[in-house]
C-alpha cells in the first residue's frame, strides 16, 4: 500500500473514511491506469472526476483541437485554449487539479494498428467517442485484450452508459451483442447536425466515472449486462437488462470476427463530441 503524505491524506480523506474504499482502496486508485477515448463532451467529466479521485495514470486519445463550439459542453477546456490539441488542454486541466495524476496523451486516432498495444498497458478503457466505427473498434480491441470497457453515448437529450466485460464475467455481453454492426454511414446525424444538451454530457460522463471507480475497486454492482439510459427532458433514468447473444460474431459460440475490423470512416471522424 502507498505510504500517504499528510497532504494526500487530507486530499483523499472523504474516500478514506468510506469503509468500501479506505486507505487500501485509495492506494489502489493511485496505482490504477485508465485509458480514455476522447477528450470531448463525455471525456471531460470522466477525466476530471477520475483525476479528482486520484486515479494515478490517465491516458487520453484525441486527434482534435479545441474549438469554441466545444465549450458549451466540454468543460475540461476553456476559451484561452481554442486551437490547442484537446489532449494537451485536458492534461493541463488535470495536472492543475491533481499533481498526483500522470497523464499520457495520444494526439492521434486509435486504429487497428495501434489500439491493442495502447490499451494493453491499462486496467480499463472508457469510450467517449462520437462515431460508431470507433466504438466497434474499441469494443473488439477490449475483447481481444480482455479489458473492461465502459461505454457512454449521448444524442440531443438522451444518454446511455453500459459496462462490457464478456471475458471476465460469465454471460456478460459485449457491445456487438447489442449492436452487431455499425449503422450505414450518414444514417445517424452527428451532434453538430442534431444538437446536444451541454449538461447532458456531465450527467452521462459522471456515471461513467462512478462506474470506473467501482470497477477499479471491485465494489458495488457492475453495470455489466445492463444498459443505463437517461431521458433529460423527462428526467427519467432506466436500467435495462442486456443478454449475451449466442450468435454474436465476436463473443458468441461460433465467432466470425477473430481480428480487428476497420469500418469506413473509423479514422476520419472526431472523438468526444
Amino acid at each position: 500500500m502507498i505510504d500517504f503524505t499528510e497532504k494526500q491524506i487530507e486530499r483523499y480523506s472523504r474516500h478514506i473514511i468510506l469503509p468500501e474504499v479506505g486507505a487500501e482502496g485509495q492506494s489502489k486508485l493511485l496505482e490504477s491506469k485508465v485509458f480514455m477515448i476522447g477528450a470531448g463532451g463525455l471525456g471531460s467529466p470522466v477525466a476530471y472526476y477520475l483525476a479528482a479521485a486520484g486515479v494515478g495514470t490517465i491516458g487520453i486519445a484525441d486527434a482534435d483541437v479545441v474549438d469554441s463550439s466545444n465549450l458549451q459542453r466540454q468543460i475540461i477546456h476553456n476559451e484561452d485554449r481554442v486551437g490547442m490539441p484537446k489532449v494537451e488542454s485536458a492534461r493541463e486541466t488535470i495536472q492543475a487539479l491533481n499533481p498526483d495524476v500522470k497523464v499520457n496523451t495520444y494526439n492521434y486516432f486509435v486504429t487497428e494498428e495501434n489500439i491493442r498495444e495502447i490499451i494493453r498497458e491499462y486496467d480499463l478503457v472508457i469510450d467517449g467517442c462520437d462515431n460508431f466505427p470507433t466504438r466497434f473498434l474499441v469494443n473488439d480491441a477490449c475483447f481481444f485484450e480482455k479489458k473492461t470497457l465502459i461505454s457512454g453515448a449521448m444524442f440531443r437529450f438522451d444518454g446511455q452508459v453500459a459496462t462490457f466485460k464478456p471475458t471476465s464475467q460469465k454471460d456478460a455481453p459485449c457491445y456487438r451483442c447489442l449492436y452487431p454492426e455499425p449503422p450505414p454511414a450518414g444514417l445517424v446525424p452527428s451532434c453538430s447536425e442534431a444538437g446536444i444538451l451541454g449538461a447532458l454530457a456531465g450527467a452521462v460522463g459522471t456515471i461513467q466515472a462512478v462506474e470506473a471507480v467501482k470497477e477499479l475497486l471491485g465494489i458495488g454492482d457492475s453495470l455489466a449486462g445492463k444498459l443505463m439510459t437517461f431521458d433529460a427532458l423527462r428526467m427519467e433514468w432506466k436500467k435495462l437488462k442486456l443478454r449475451k447473444d449466442p450468435a454474436c460474431p465476436l463473443c458468441g459460440e461460433n465467432p466470425t470476427i477473430t481480428e480487428l475490423v476497420t469500418y469506413e470512416q473509423a479514422c476520419e471522424l472526431k472523438f468526444g463530441e
